[in-house]
């Protein structure tokens, strides 16, 4: 078992009141959607996280990162723990692309009362912990 907390960004984008998830593959969250994100590296600041991962998974330069909150989420089929810092970024460009086809099948844009389902455990959590996305 995974006896480690780790930390992961997700960064919510948003575009004519609509939000960039991503379809995940692979072992962790596989077949879930999820924003743009991923580990935080040792002393990396949280928004050149989001900056980072973001450019790495969409080819997408995002600016003007907030902070928005976190989740607890512990993945209980893969023992895997982690707290999810949650950002939202401006982004002037709109045309994600798949950068990283071993972690994601597809990039779209979904209105907040029409989401994909199933979403990512970090995104459920926040999504119920706040309703900060819906007064965007």
């Amino acid at each position: 078992m995974d006896q480690v907390v780790r930390v992961g960004v997700g960064v919510v984008i948003m575009h004519d009141n609509k939000i960039l998830l991503g379809e995940r593959i692979g072992a962790h969250g596989a077949h879930t959607w999820a924003t743009p994100g991923g580990h935080l590296e040792y002393g990396e600041d949280i928004e050149a996280c989001a900056i980072r991962e973001v450019h790495e998974e969409t080819g997408l330069d995002v600016v003007n990162v907030e902070k928005l909150g976190f989740t607890n989420d512990y993945f209980s089929d893969e023992q895997k723990h982690y707290v999810t810092l949650f950002v939202m970024a401006r982004c002037d460009t709109h045309n994600a692309e798949v950068k990283e086809p071993n972690k994601c099948k597809q990039w779209q844009w979904f209105s907040l009362d029409k989401l994909p389902q199933p979403l990512f455990l970090p995104l459920v959590n926040f999504l119920e912990e706040n309703n900060t996305l819906y007064q965007n």
